[in-house]
């Protein structure tokens, strides 16, 4: 008698609209959603029906009393935030790969306030009327510089598209061959200024270019100069590259605006960052407008910032390109926030990047100390020491500049150092680190003092 031809598992699968009828699928139906449900209910099915022609054991038991674990599964999969928070542990404290600058605890609450609610936008409370966005922060921004008149857009590089557009556009921008960077991303300012409707013309040598360059370049199809500081790279030697006073007074007699792209947003001198020129040194040494950075040492959201003269200003606020560059209600109330921090003369206490750039050698060296007894308690076998490391200023800012710094070094045992590496990433809340010489680094300056029980955790989980 011959056997009996074997029943295809796919069989035993039930359809969507059977599987959806069973009672144990009720609750999650109350609890989710009937749309939630059902889509998940189709991933688990295909699933398994992908595993039955596989040849994959334990169909019929996953759709019997397993489907509804099955089906919570993938719900939250489904609805996990794809952006999540993660511990920076590599030093690097404007990290461009994990969002630049983290918010101050005041910013955050802001953001917080403003985002769940209705706001004065643009509203003006006293006339009962609309109003203008453009007053938020600005104010407070033009203030701090000394400024006649300030913008904000949504990143640096779309202010010195605007600032291109409005002021040269069919025209030539001159620009230093020695400062036609490369921001990242492949983002390039010839690529601005032609996006921006001018002409590029470069001016002297990679290495040196002098003021006598930019003079015999001028003509009368000049519309801008264009500085552009080399905030993520430094040419060093044989160089030579005019000041900016001397660009604005030249500027000045051709009839020209100068546009200075500082970058980093630095408002205030700081000991750590003694080389970084501020934003308002470019104002007083004769800049009509200077763009930088909101967030980097700023210490904000991302955003961009212009500030200068007033009829620049206002000629770049009234090119309908502003409207399509301009930041939303959260991003304003981040900045007024972090610039309320810079008033008080406070910033760098409570603004997180200033801090972490000047956090003392001995302040991290004793924090690198207690977390170090704890983990070897906790996971003797990750054998941590402490080694002479250096954190980086990140953020396409202070590309020479070097900050003193103790690391844990973690031994990673049989599956090497990128294995533990991963199993960071992938714990909650993913944990990035340095990997050196064999051994995983943990720099504490970038991590908050709050969070050290957090990343303890983590650690002790991926070993």
């Amino acid at each position: 008698m011959p056997a009996p031809t074997p029943v295809d598992p796919r069989r035993l699968l039930p359809s969507v609209d059977q599987a959806l009828q069973r009672p144990e699928l009720a609750p999650l139906v109350a609890a989710h959603g009937r749309p939630a449900v059902l889509r998940a209910l189709r991933d688990v099915l295909e699933a398994l029906r992908q595993r039955a022609k596989d040849g994959s054991e334990g169909v019929a038991t996953a759709t019997g009393t397993g489907l509804p674990e099955a089906v919570l599964a993938r719900i939250a999969e489904t609805e996990r935030p794809s952006l999540v928070r993660v511990l920076n542990a590599t030093g690097v404290v404007v990290h461009t790969n994990l969002g630049r600058a983290p918010l101050s605890a005041r910013a955050a609450a802001r953001v917080a306030e403003i985002a769940a609610s209705y706001s004065n936008l643009e509203y003006d409370l006293e006339r009962g009327e609309r109003g203008e966005r453009d007053g938020h922060a600005e104010a407070r921004l033009a203030g701090l510089l000394d400024a006649e008149a300030v913008l904000v857009v949504n990143n640096c590089a779309a202010a010195v598209l605007l600032a291109v557009n409005t002021l040269a556009e069919g025209r030539d921008v001159l620009v230093s061959r020695g400062e036609l960077v490369e921001i990242g991303g492949s983002f390039r300012i010839p690529d601005v200024v032609r996006k921006g409707g001018a002409r590029l013309v470069e001016v002297g040598t990679t290495n040196r270019t002098r003021l006598a360059d930019f003079k015999a370049a001028l003509t009368p199809a000049t519309g801008l100069i264009l500085k552009v500081h080399p905030s993520n790279f430094r040419i060093v030697g044989f160089t030579e590259e005019p000041r900016t006073d001397e660009l604005a007074a030249l500027a000045r007699e051709a009839g020209v605006p100068l546009a200075l792209d500082q970058g980093s947003g630095l408002l205030a001198p700081a000991a750590a960052l003694a080389d970084e020129p501020t934003a308002e040194l470019g104002l007083r040494e004769g800049a009509d407008v200077v763009s930088f950075s909101g967030d980097k040492l700023l210490g904000g959201p991302q955003a961009g910032i212009v500030a200068g003269r007033r009829a620049a200003v206002d000629s770049m606020r009234r090119n309908p390109l502003y409207r399509a560059l301009r930041v939303d209600k959260m991003t304003l109330a981040a900045l007024d926030a972090t610039l309320v921090e810079h008033q008080q003369g406070r910033a760098r206490e409570r603004v997180p990047v200033l801090r972490m750039i000047e956090a003392p050698l001995g302040e991290l060296r004793a924090r690198a100390e207690g977390f170090a007894r704890a983990l070897a308690a906790a996971a003797p076998a990750l054998a941590p020491v402490l080694v002479e490391s250096e954190s980086k200023v990140g953020g396409g800012a202070a590309p020479e500049l070097g900050l003193a710094a103790v690391a844990i070094a973690l031994e990673p045992g049989a599956r090497g150092p990128d294995a533990l590496a991963l199993a960071l990433r992938r714990g909650s809340p993913p944990v990035v680190v340095r990997v050196g010489e064999g051994r995983v680094l943990i720099d504490l300056r970038t991590v908050p003092a709050e969070d050290e029980g957090l990343l303890l955790t983590a650690v002790v989980a991926a070993a």
